[in-house]
């Protein structure tokens, strides 16, 4: 069994709906002790149901929930990944991040995006450690919002794409080579270069979990992302197995415009 223990609010009720695992109920502390942890992690439950953690670990990185159920992205992205992706490869990344970060309470009390553009702030001993956990966490919270089937580009965001790539196809064509030429495990981005007279798009790659949010210097790129894929294995070969480009194609049909114009908007 594994305990979590969550503060209840004056005047909160906590309706508990776990279609998996079974819970006891505590009223008088409000513990919930799973008999079964299945996909659940107790950050991960705690956040998705919005439920204070207790006085320890306020100050801790959280898997953040899906926007969607495992299988909204199918056949395009299937459900077993998904849901391995997320609740265990990812939760992984924020435990790491915690256990590296304790006693850091200063560094934890920033946003994970923050963060990793920090990295120089952070102990020699732990840096190694929080550029690939945090990064991990960065780019994998960034990328489920990243995702959404039945979008469309908005007109602006298209028009700049064209502007800089030529046309909508040839951006595609470009990014699907980057993203296939990653070797080993990496991502792929399109990114937006605040205050940059030349072209405001690029598309950029990264090694591992370095994000570009990190810089030139430790990264070897830079920029605000607008849309990323992740390119190591585990995003796609239960489903794909070796056929990368297959996987990068598929990634058209659940890119969330939305998303990417928010953030197209976001940075000038």
């Amino acid at each position: 069994d594994a305990t979590c223990q969550f503060h209840n609010p004056a005047g909160s009720q906590l309706d508990v709906l776990l279609s998996a695992d079974k819970a006891r109920v505590d009223p008088a502390d409000v513990k919930f002790t799973f008999t079964s942890l299945h996909t659940h992690t107790c950050n991960s439950f705690l956040t998705s149901n919005n439920v204070t953690a207790s006085s320890a670990d306020t100050m801790a990185y959280q898997l953040p929930p899906l926007p969607y159920s495992y299988d909204a992205l199918e056949p395009h992205f299937d459900a077993e990944t998904m849901e391995i992706h997320h609740s265990r490869h990812h939760q992984t990344y924020v435990n790491s991040l915690n256990a590296a970060l304790e006693g850091h309470d200063e560094l934890r009390a920033l946003a994970v995006d923050d963060l990793i553009t920090k990295l120089d702030q952070v102990p020699q001993d732990k840096r190694t450690a929080v550029r690939n956990h945090g990064g991990g966490h960065s780019n994998h919270s960034f990328f489920w919002k990243n995702l959404k089937v039945g979008t469309k580009i908005s007109s602006e965001l298209r028009t700049a794409i064209e502007r800089d790539f030529g046309s909508f196809e040839a951006f595609q064509q470009e990014f699907e080579k980057r993203a296939t030429t990653v070797f080993g495990s990496g991502w792929a981005w399109l990114v937006k270069i605040p205050n940059d007279d030349d072209a405001s798009l690029r598309i950029v790659t990264t090694k591992d979990q370095d994000s570009p949010l990190m810089g030139e210097a430790i990264a070897r790129a830079s920029g605000f992302p607008i849309i990323g894929l992740d390119v190591w294995e585990h995003a796609y070969y239960l489903k794909y197995r070796n056929k990368r480009p297959d996987y990068i194609k598929a990634f058209w049909a659940v890119v969330n415009w939305e998303e990417a114009e928010r953030r197209f908007k976001q940075v000038s």
